[in-house]
């Protein structure tokens, strides 16, 4: 078949070539997951005596946004449903920056609750005279079932628009008096997937509860607020900025559907890992927004991967923003008016 005297291929020059593809595959495999953890906050400034809330900041992103904040001179009040576990995290916390004290506070804050968010409001104001940053991070995601908060409202806006949207109103004069401040709320491009949001029936009271829509509505909701409240701030040097972290890894997952089995569960493990960022990683566009300089000025923009995103059609709808904001100060027992 071959030349007597052409020389073959001997085994050691294939198992080169597999050496090479091998070690091309790896290599991709890396840059992949290098590329999945996103962009790292550029910005190495510090926020020495400022005061900042982070909601949620027990676990998750929440929890490393406050030791960023907190490694970087701030202030934190460390804002938790789980007083315990807030405690817990501030220990933690002491551990990897290897501090004995830290210029931490853990209050209890339970956003489903209206009363929660009243009783923390109250209690902040009471306590501390300023206030530069509100994070609004908490959330819950993909609830597999209809559940109703205590105020009657279906429970992902309430924890992840109405309790902030409250919250942010009973601690606005202090914002303002502290100026220049900044709010910076949690979303997601996820927001894309909402229906036309339906403010006569948020609560899928007259049609089948989808866990989907309901999650894109709420953060389709925080976009329309983030918007809104601009517009009302301007001028006040208080801006207001929404995120979206990524696709993240974090506590927030535990009602994604693989999770509903211990066998899916350990199956989901490795491609999860891979094809998600850490919650290091998806606190870094919020850690960004609030300690970088040139976003001081910046108001009402969406921001992904540390820069600034356009949003779609159904995010800056500046007339359906201005009538959920309505109904919100009404959901939530507030009587502002809008400018």
């Amino acid at each position: 078949m071959f030349p007597q005297d052409m020389q073959l291929p001997g085994e050691d020059w294939i198992f080169s070539w597999y050496v090479i593809f091998f070690a091309m595959f790896c290599g991709g495999v890396i840059a992949f997951k290098q590329y999945m953890k996103g962009a790292p906050c550029q910005s190495t400034e510090r926020v020495k005596g400022k005061t900042i809330i982070i909601t949620g900041a027990n676990s998750g992103m929440g929890k490393e946004t406050a030791k960023e904040l907190l490694k970087r001179g701030a202030r934190v009040i460390l804002a938790c449903r789980d007083v315990e576990k807030g405690e817990e995290a501030v220990n933690d916390i002491k551990e990897q920056l290897r501090k004995k004290e830290l210029n931490a506070v853990v209050m209890k804050l339970d956003l489903s609750s209206f009363i929660s968010v009243r009783e923390f409001a109250k209690e902040f104001l009471k306590n501390e005279s300023k206030l530069d940053v509100l994070i609004n991070n908490a959330g819950v995601i993909l609830l597999p079932e209809r559940i109703l908060s205590k105020d009657g409202f279906e429970m992902q806006l309430a924890s992840n628009y109405l309790g902030h949207f409250l919250l942010t109103h009973l601690l606005l004069d202090r914002l303002e008096s502290s100026a220049p401040s900044r709010i910076i709320n949690m979303s997601a491009v996820a927001y894309q997937l909402a229906d036309d949001i339906d403010l006569e029936d948020m609560n899928y009271e007259n049609k089948e509860y989808n866990r989907s829509n309901a999650y894109a509505q709420s953060k389709l909701a925080v976009l329309l607020f983030t918007r809104e409240m601009s517009r009302i701030l301007e001028g006040t040097k208080v801006t207001v900025n929404a995120v979206h972290p990524g696709v993240v890894n974090s506590p927030g997952l535990r009602h994604m559907p693989f999770k509903s089995s211990p066998f899916l569960s350990l199956s989901f493990t490795l491609p999860i890992w891979y094809f998600t960022k850490s919650s290091k990683d998806g606190a870094q566009t919020t850690i960004y927004l609030a300690v970088a300089s040139d976003v001081e000025t910046v108001s009402g923009k969406f921001f992904v991967e540390c820069a600034e995103k356009e949003v779609t059609e159904n995010a800056c709808n500046d007339d359906l923003a201005k009538k959920l904001y309505g109904k919100s100060l009404e959901w939530t027992g507030l009587n502002k008016k809008t400018k």
